[in-house]
């Protein structure tokens, strides 16, 4: 059982949900990821998504693009966010890692070799934006014999045999983007993600989680009742900014602002 599986059963059994929070790895500088990795998983997130900087992030918002943009300024590339994956696992081998991001750099790194490396990293799944379910295939196929997970996308938009097509070769769970449009933007609307996720659990056995429209403890709490976890990305990476910026202690500014979020969803739960 994947490190991803076995954390979402682990929280079903104690009747919580899951916190999946969303970094820009390199940012605010390749060195201090690995340590910001960390006070998440002290905070209460349960599962990292750690973005690959990309150039044309069409998926995310302007707090997500900035921070992609001095990622990508410092030399951020798929191989450094790897060894800050690496880097991480010499002190924490439980939490799950999904990296989330565009095809483009995987298709220079090469599939097969991707998986490898990701694999040996210390990576449990992958997020790619850009990449259909139709022409995943291939990528599955060697994410799957090295025991990742390739996680897929629900829109709103997504129709009934689209859902049935990416739940038939997601594994992992499934991320609801619980608004239309990019990262960062409208607050989700709970009672819009819970008649979408009724249509989208009738289809899978999968977890879900809902993301892209999560900004605060209390966005979260509305949500939970609907899902298996809620995954917060833009306004945590701003916070990070904001933090480096001024230069706060960043890991108590993540504390300070995770343990409220993790706190909703307990008492949601």
């Amino acid at each position: 059982m994947s490190r991803i599986s076995s954390t979402y059963q682990a929280l079903r059994q104690q009747n919580r949900k899951a916190l999946v929070t969303f970094v820009t790895a390199g940012d605010p500088n390749p060195q201090v990821t690995p340590d910001i990795m960390q006070a998440l998983v002290r905070h209460g997130a349960d599962l990292i998504e750690l973005g690959v900087p990309f150039s044309d992030p069409m998926a995310d918002g302007p707090v997500i693009q900035r921070a992609n943009e001095r990622a990508l300024e410092q030399g951020v590339a798929l191989a450094n966010v790897l060894e800050m994956v690496e880097q991480f696992r010499r002190f924490d081998s439980q939490t799950p890692v999904i990296l989330m991001g565009y095809l483009n750099p995987v298709e220079i790194f090469g599939y097969e070799e991707f998986a490898g490396t990701a694999a040996a990293a210390g990576v449990d799944g992958v997020i790619i934006v850009d990449m259909p379910p139709e022409e995943a295939a291939l990528l599955n196929r060697h994410l799957r014999a090295r025991g990742l997970d390739q996680i897929f996308l629900v829109t709103p938009n997504t129709t009934e045999r689209r859902i049935e097509t990416i739940a038939g070769i997601a594994s992992g769970f499934l991320y609801y983007v619980s608004v239309k449009g990019t990262t960062g933007g409208k607050q989700a609307d709970a009672l819009d993600v819970s008649e979408k996720l009724r249509l989208v659990r009738s289809k899978t056995d999968l977890p879900l989680a809902v993301g892209f429209g999560i900004k605060d403890a209390g966005t979260a709490a509305q949500v939970a009742g609907y899902c298996d976890a809620v995954v917060i990305g833009s306004a945590l990476v701003e916070t990070i900014h904001i933090a480096a910026t001024a230069g706060a202690d960043i890991a108590a500014e993540i504390g300070s602002f995770i343990s409220p979020v993790r706190f909703s969803l307990d008492k949601a739960a």
